[in-house]
């Protein structure tokens, strides 16, 4: 299974000056339930604003300009390549846009959680995609003073593999 699994605004920014543009109590709970025991691929400098590897997980960067290497920790040049090194595996693309972008024709699955702010002055923004080809379903909606909601997005060619 390939997914993609991101937080936005409601206008669309994922990104503000190299950084995500809020801090929001239990809004990263899902990211670590889901690509824990599995593999996250990340571009360079997502990785970067984490700093280190994320623990309990294979942790694949994606770049062209800088090695990583570490326990649970591997860099490689392309997404191609980050795919055939977790194949086999439940895998996670976690930014940035670029990932994202390239990612899109691909993913099986999207978790994206949908942010209740708009960021007006946000540099980085989720790529446009086709809504039509997935089914969408509406998860739940949390916060308390900034409300976000769960949304789960499946490749309708998928979809009937996601339910048997």
């Amino acid at each position: 299974m390939i997914g993609l699994i991101v937080a936005r605004s409601k206008n669309n920014v994922i990104g503000k000056n190299g950084n995500i543009p809020w801090k929001i109590k239990g809004e990263q709970k899902q990211f670590r339930e889901l690509t824990t025991g599995n593999v996250v691929i990340m571009g360079r400098k997502s990785y970067e604003e984490i700093g280190h590897p994320l623990p309990n997980r294979m942790n694949i960067v994606v770049s062209t300009t800088t090695e990583y290497q570490g326990d649970n920790l591997v860099s490689v040049k392309s997404l191609e390549d980050a795919l055939l090194l977790a194949k086999g595996r439940d895998v996670y693309i976690s930014g940035g846009y670029g990932l994202f972008k390239e990612a899109l024709q691909i993913v099986d699955k999207m978790y994206i959680t949908e942010v209740d702010l708009n960021i007006e002055d946000g540099d980085t923004f989720f790529p446009e995609f086709d809504i039509n080809d997935f089914e969408v379903l509406i998860g739940e909606t949390l916060g308390e003073e900034v409300k976000y909601t769960r949304t789960f997005y499946v490749r309708k060619n998928e979809l009937s593999r996601f339910w048997i």
